[in-house]
């Protein structure tokens, strides 16, 4: 073998050794490297929590204006049951008038309007509206207001002995204090000169 050969078999051996040395082009075109691949599967993931999280954001915020929209309306309307039940008794408040004026006996005035004080206390009562009952009990300023101080020697001291209004309260709130004459320690009587 003459020179020119080995070298030129040495050569052809050299060009073709592709694989170890050399880069395949099929492998840089075939897809992106698994490292850009992961990045983009995280930026479809935080798109997607993204849209997510402006749909839960607007679901609560429709949330939000249709519970204050109903709290609105359940508060115009609160008092339609306690209007129901007053009614009749405006109604009985004009059958009275109509009947004062038709009779000259005021004694058909005056029962119906003992009717229409009734009914009225009927409602309250069904309304969860009691009178406070304040004659001879204790005196409290949480129920009471008092108006006078009357000494009295037949009642402790702070005693309501006089109702000059009656107070009412709605469950344990007090709606109107009584408005009460309150007992207080007589004065001695000084002996005359």
């Amino acid at each position: 073998m003459s020179k020119s050969s080995k070298h030129g078999n040495a050569n052809a051996a050299e060009t073709s050794r592709p694989a170890a040395d050399k880069p395949s082009p099929s492998k840089d075109l075939g897809g992106a490297p698994p490292a850009a691949e992961g990045a983009e599967k995280l930026s479809a993931e935080l798109e997607q929590a993204q849209d997510r999280f402006l749909r839960l954001q607007a679901e609560l915020e429709n949330y939000r204006k249709r519970s204050a929209r109903d709290f609105q309306e359940q508060l115009r309307y609160a008092n339609m049951g306690l209007l129901r039940d007053l009614l009749p008794v405006l109604d009985n408040a004009y059958r009275a008038i109509e009947a004062a004026e038709k009779g000259s006996d005021g004694t058909a005035l005056l029962d119906g309007f003992r009717l229409l004080a009734r009914q009225l206390e009927s409602v309250l009562t069904r309304h969860h509206c009691e009178k406070i009952e304040a004659l001879d009990a204790p005196f409290d300023p949480h129920l009471h207001e008092a108006i006078s101080q009357q000494p009295s020697a037949d009642h402790p001291p702070q005693t309501v002995i006089l109702v000059t209004q009656d107070g009412y309260r709605l469950h344990d709130r007090v709606v109107r204090p009584s408005q009460v004459i309150v007992s207080s320690i007589p004065k001695e009587t000084e002996p005359l000169e």
